[in-house]
């Protein structure tokens, strides 16, 4: 059992143990204090600096040349928004979060969940073209977020009023792993998070200033729940407004959520000894692995894409068309076709049957509500769905007629 122990953090920069006075039940708590605007950074930090801002720059520069990043966007997105609702320990496949966006019924509790950040990042992504990281968008953000599915009763868009700690079910205050700060704090915190996010004259770096904006949002924990979530995609958020990123195309949350462990032993390692070039490194060398993977991910997604489309415009029907669609989402159905392409029901049938003969599609057989056909496209999906370069022991979600079903 870990017991939090004032003697277990030092008295630095970024913080201090702290406890309620006066209060002869008052627990221990951590008490951040206002994100430093002077740190100094070692050489390793330096190195790594470059090395990451390098692997972004031309992720930016791929959005940029790319003619329509649009396409890539919406397979990013899922694929951030389901690996970070898997730290939280939510149980979905990217397959499973596909097809129910082709299901009129509704999904499963964890698939929701999934679906519910997605919606939360593209509400932060469209608010934040008209206002500054305020937290009245973050408030938006996380009703948005925790509408309709677990934890909805936790205060959805509303700062907590009561204390939290973060442990195994059945955790104490006296038992937790940390245990943020009081409510009390949280209006000071906020307000110095907010400027440090919004500063004019930035005293860091991008990369630098969106760890430290990271770090500081966990520790302070103003939410009774989804606190990581909207941690992490206020990332892209962060590095769109420094201008480090043109389309949100880096998702950080698989390698957080591969290096599960580390992740949260180098946010806990700042509290404790005030290690923050450990906590810096992490998150460089994860800017640098995802924009390397984001790089090499969407340029296998081009090829295939530019493959299926150089054969459709031989064709005088809406195959290239199909192909921008399968682009987005690799799962159809005749409705989806339909909805999407304007067709008749014999013109989705026909399409998909001319898809099927060119070996872009791949029947799953009848399933779901209404027995319906779904078709996949491997090729597209088998891009969206490998594992990460650093990570080989991920097992892809493949599919075939014979695969379980997602709902």
């Amino acid at each position: 059992m870990v017991i939090v122990r004032a003697e277990d953090f030092v008295d630095g920069p970024f913080g201090r143990a702290s406890r309620e006075p006066g209060n002869v039940w008052a627990f221990t708590y951590y008490l951040p204090r206002a994100i430093p605007r002077d740190l100094h950074l070692g050489p390793k930090v330096v190195a790594a600096l470059s090395e990451a801002d390098a692997a972004l720059g031309q992720l930016h520069g791929l959005g940029t040349l790319i003619t329509d990043p649009s396409l890539l966007i919406g397979p990013y997105l899922r694929r951030e928004a389901l690996a970070s609702t898997r730290i939280e320990g939510t149980q979905a496949s990217l397959s499973e979060v596909f097809q129910a966006e082709l299901d009129e019924s509704r999904p499963t509790e964890d698939v929701l969940e999934v679906q519910r950040y997605l919606e939360a990042t593209k509400l932060a992504h469209e608010l934040i073209g008209s206002f500054p990281l305020t937290q009245r968008l973050i408030l938006q953000v996380h009703e948005r977020l925790l509408r309709d599915v677990r934890g909805e009763e936790r205060r959805p868009g509303e700062f907590r009023t009561s204390p939290v700690w973060i442990g195994g079910a059945g955790a104490t205050p006296e038992s937790a792993a940390f245990v943020p700060p009081l409510p009390d704090h949280m209006p000071d915190l906020l307000a110095d998070w907010e400027r440090f996010v919004n500063d004019d004259a930035p005293a860091y770096p991008a990369l630098i200033q969106a760890a430290l904006m990271h770090y500081q949002f966990e520790t302070i924990h103003p939410f009774l729940d989804g606190n990581g979530r909207i941690g992490r995609l206020l990332i892209n958020v962060q590095l769109m407004m420094r201008g480090r990123l043109s389309h949100p195309l880096l998702y950080l949350s698989t390698y957080f959520e591969t290096h599960r462990s580390d992740y949260y032993r180098r946010l806990q390692g700042v509290r404790e000894r005030g290690d923050i070039d450990a906590w810096l490194l992490f998150f460089l060398e994860a800017v640098r692995e995802q924009a390397g993977d984001a790089i090499t991910r969407s340029q296998r997604l081009v090829r295939v894409r530019e493959s299926y489309f150089g054969e459709a415009i031989q064709a005088r029907s809406s195959l290239p068309r199909l192909v921008a669609m399968l682009v987005e989402n690799p799962f159809v159905t005749v409705r989806s076709v339909e909805s999407r392409l304007g067709l008749t029901n014999q013109g989705a049938r026909t399409l998909i049957r001319s898809a099927v003969s060119r070996g872009w599609l791949v029947s799953l057989g009848r399933r779901g509500r209404g027995s319906r056909e779904y078709w996949y496209s491997p090729r597209v999906f088998d891009v969206m769905n490998a594992p990460m370069a650093y990570d080989r022991s991920e097992a892809p979600d493949h599919l075939d007629s014979g695969s379980r079903w997602g709902h």
